[in-house]
């Protein structure tokens, strides 16, 4: 009976001791994975580019878009094409600026009244391609950027622009170009995850518009880094949401408040500019 119980003792602690060494090997695995993770904070004004990064980590990191994912772009392409073009239409009348050619007077007519058909595979009127690009030729248009810093244009603009009879073609797919430039609005967080080496890349994309910080404060637990983006074109720009503040300056102020709060004492910050 004494032996049957050592023996059963034995088991026992034979049982405990692989179990103790398994909790051992999957604590130091799952440390070694934490070492090879790195979570990127993506922060900064709107439009100063941090969905660009995610796009280019996509294009470099995950094989790039398919033909799929770029036809998702062209309704969002369409609209920043039209919407850039009823921006200039206004800054022209904000300005007292008349086109040179009598026939853009009605081609910025049929601009303002032009709605982006919301169906997504619906392709853009050529009509309407063909008044942009009239009006985008138009010799008045060095009045208007005299006055640049006092409206609201998106960045890709002259892109999108020069772009438009392609943009127009009813056969029309985005290239990964015109993605990189294509502008929507983040809203909410967007987590990207690509593999660079042995290092997993978690890397979280937040709204940059004033109405959308209060969201950050979900992303800020164990964030190893943060890129915090400012594009410089933006010295002399205002914003989108508040046309008296400029977005240099509201860059800076959000800089400021990123780098001296409590939550960052530990992280890294790397600055794009």
């Amino acid at each position: 009976m004494m032996g049957a119980c050592m023996s059963s003792g034995n088991n026992e602690d034979g049982d405990q001791k692989k179990r103790s060494q398994m909790i051992d090997r999957t604590l130091e695995e799952d440390s070694k994975k934490l070492r090879r993770e790195c979570k990127i904070l993506l922060l900064g004004s709107g439009e100063s580019g941090k969905s660009t990064i995610v796009k280019q980590m996509k294009i470099i990191h995950q094989n790039g878009y398919s033909v799929d994912e770029l036809a998702l772009y062209r309704h969002t392409i369409y609209k920043n094409l039209v919407d850039c073009a009823k921006a200039l239409i206004g800054a022209m009348r904000q300005f007292d600026v008349e086109p040179d050619d009598p026939r853009n007077r009605e081609n910025c007519e049929f601009v303002l009244e032009f709605s982006v058909d919301p169906d997504p595979h619906q392709a853009l009127d050529s009509k309407v391609g063909d008044a942009i690009s009239s009006i985008w030729s138009d010799t008045c248009l060095p009045r208007v950027f005299d006055h640049q810093n006092e409206f609201y244009l998106m960045d890709s603009a002259p892109y999108f622009f020069d772009e438009v009879k392609r943009i127009a073609s009813p056969d029309y797919i985005p290239t990964e170009a015109d993605v990189l430039r294509a502008r929507t609005k983040t809203t909410g967080i967007y987590e990207t995850r690509f593999q660079m080496g042995q290092l997993s890349i978690h890397m979280f994309d937040v709204g940059g518009q004033r109405s959308e910080r209060k969201k950050w404060i979900h992303c800020f637990e164990n964030v190893t880094s943060i890129i915090f983006c400012v594009a410089l074109s933006e010295y002399d720009q205002v914003l989108l949401e508040e046309s008296s503040q400029n977005r240099m300056m509201e860059s800076l102020v959000l800089f400021d408040s990123v780098v001296n709060s409590r939550w960052f004492m530990r992280t890294s910050i790397i600055l794009f500019l």
